[in-house]
């Protein structure tokens, strides 16, 4: 029966143009995993980037995985198959380094689903000298790796570029001189940003947040996040095309990082500092979709605070080229960037004001407007584009009855706005319970009650239904409070996360905690002190506490003061220093 896997994946492959096989011998053979779809994977970029960064290295060959969806997953089961790569469909236990990218807590259970689809023993202190070497990098490594310690050998702590060239010159050169796993693992934990669980004691105090981690040996006392100070050093781009794929663009990142010190943004504070590829740069990259005739995708915290947008825009449309964008902000978007869009054929223009009070959006420190919606709304409009939608958050700190009704209020007035203008689409308003992520100055807040963000969605979704071609979609809370217990957890998380895989998956997280005399909301729903010594303290992104808690207590001010944007010469947060 494996015949028949091996066949499927060779006709995926037959679609893609792109990609690298070696054949030679005397390669490190590297398999990068994307713990979800090969639709979903496919469209992250930082598994494009990574996966040429590898290839492009004389002494290193990798290869991808994804995870199968459920029927191939029965199959591999059923028929004792192991999970396969893509190039040379060789199975993943044969490969000396397993590297996972954790984007979303959610793949965390994918994780642990691929190492036993791969055969691979989940828990790292089970795996011998034989089995690969288990990395992970990505966001959720970055931010906080400890939920995923007792299966994960080592962390890249920030961004590849800055890391994995000097990661896997160590690993070649202590592999050649025949040292042992163990030996690997203490000479890999001395590279600046990678972090080693297995080289660090851990210890617990009364509550799960006083989480001690204390090195062993020579291992460095903190592990500092590294990034890539000059974006232009390295390409961002889509690296393999296939028509499978959430997104069938080519991928451009036009910068990486924000300024702009929203409260809740973990991205905006562990990809500081902002920075922006030079047009030249990026002229570059668009050879590529020009040649392949592909869609342009412009990648980036806020595409429309990139300093030449218009002229990118121009470029792009001017060789022939039609785009979409990331994201962007509504208080810096401009005519010329929708005008593109919707000569792109853009459908349905999306602003994120996360909140519908001025109050909340000040505690938050968004910075966005109502006059700033409604002017975007007028670009999308004037351009021809009639559907909207709006990103919002909800159980925000310090969040009253009233900022929910200020939700409210602000659909309806939007929705007024469009059908004055003209426009007779439709208004989305895409709702998440908001989650407190380590890193951010709202790491010490807790999570709103799960009956409160039931009780929220219902009132929001009662008061606009009746509206015309008014449309609320939210994520499940119950699944935000999975995330929020996994994103805050410690190494003790991570026996819950194991118990919870073996017994269902993140729908058995509720039972299993129970079992433990634990719940999701007695782990997340409380204020932590800043006395506390939280799990991700081990990690440093180059920034202080006590920025983070001067922010935390401006955002509590009854009239919270802005915090102004990144800016050259800012020393205010430390990265910069």
């Amino acid at each position: 029966m494996s015949w028949r896997l091996k066949e499927q994946l060779k006709n995926m492959l037959a679609e893609e143009s792109g990609y690298y096989i070696y054949h030679a011998g005397g390669r490190t053979r590297v398999a990068l995993l994307y713990p979800n779809s090969y639709f979903v994977g496919m469209s992250n970029l930082g598994l494009h980037i990574i996966y040429r960064l590898l290839n492009q290295r004389e002494d290193t060959a990798c290869e991808r995985g994804f995870l199968p969806e459920k029927r191939q997953q029965d199959e591999y089961i059923k028929h004792k198959v192991q999970l396969m790569t893509m190039e040379t469909q060789s199975v993943v236990s044969s490969f000396d380094i397993v590297a996972f990218i954790m984007s979303f807590e959610m793949d965390y259970f994918n994780i642990l689903r691929m190492l036993e689809l791969g055969k691979i023993k989940l828990l790292a202190t089970e795996r011998g000298e034989m089995d690969p070497l288990v990395i992970a990098g990505g966001p959720c490594a970055t931010f906080n790796p400890e939920p995923m310690s007792p299966f994960v050998d080592a962390f890249i702590i920030g961004e590849g570029e800055a890391v994995m060239p000097t990661f896997m010159d160590t690993y070649n050169r202590a592999k050649g001189e025949g040292c042992s796993k163990e030996e690997i693992l203490s000479i890999l934990a001395k590279i600046p940003g990678v972090y080693v669980p297995s080289r660090y004691e851990v210890s617990y105090g009364q509550n799960g947040y006083d989480t001690q981690i204390k090195p062993i040996g020579d291992a460095p006392e903190r592990i500092c996040r590294q990034w890539q100070e000059n974006l232009d050093e390295y390409p961002g781009e889509t690296a393999i095309y296939t028509e499978n794929t959430e997104f069938n663009l080519h991928l451009v990142e036009i910068a990486r990082g924000c300024g702009r010190h929203c409260r809740f943004c973990m991205a905006g504070y562990c990809f500081r500092k902002p920075r922006n590829r030079s047009l030249e740069a990026i002229e570059k990259m668009l050879l590529a979709a020009k040649e392949k005739g592909r869609r342009v995708g412009l990648m980036g915290a806020a595409i429309s605070d990139y300093p030449e947008i218009d002229q990118l825009c121009r470029e792009i449309l001017g060789d022939g080229l039609s785009m979409s964008v990331a994201s962007f902000r509504a208080d810096s978007v401009t005519q010329e960037l929708v005008d593109s869009l919707a000569a792109s054929g853009l459908k349905t223009l999306t602003m994120a004001p996360e909140a519908g009070s001025t109050r909340m959006r000040a505690v938050i420190n968004k910075g966005i407007e109502e006059e700033h919606l409604l002017n975007a709304m007028s670009m999308g409009i004037k351009a021809g584009i009639r559907n909207f939608r709006l990103y919002i958050m909800i159980g925000l700190p310090g969040e009253e009855p009233s900022d929910i009704q200020g939700i409210i209020d602000m659909a309806l007035k939007l929705k007024d706005f469009m059908e004055e203008k003209g426009a007779t689409g439709r208004l989305t308003l895409s709702i998440n319970p908001f989650i407190p992520k380590p890193f951010t100055p709202f790491q010490w807040s807790p999570m709103a009650p799960i009956k409160y963000i039931q009780g929220a969605l219902k009132e929001i979704t009662n008061a606009l239904r009746k509206r015309h071609n008014i449309e609320v979609i939210a994520e499940s809370p119950r699944d935000a409070y999975v995330q929020a217990v996994l994103a805050r957890g410690n190494r003790e998380t991570g026996n819950i996360l194991l118990e919870a895989y073996e017994n269902g998956g993140s729908k058995a997280m509720k039972s299993v905690l129970k079992r433990h005399k634990l719940s999701m909301e007695e782990l997340v729903s409380h204020p932590v002190s800043f006395d506390n010594i939280l799990p991700w303290d081990i990690l440093d992104m180059g920034f202080t506490k006590d920025y983070l808690k001067k922010e935390l207590i401006e955002s509590q001010q009854e009239k919270p003061k802005h915090t102004i944007q990144c800016f050259d010469g800012c020393k205010r947060c430390g990265v910069c220093k």
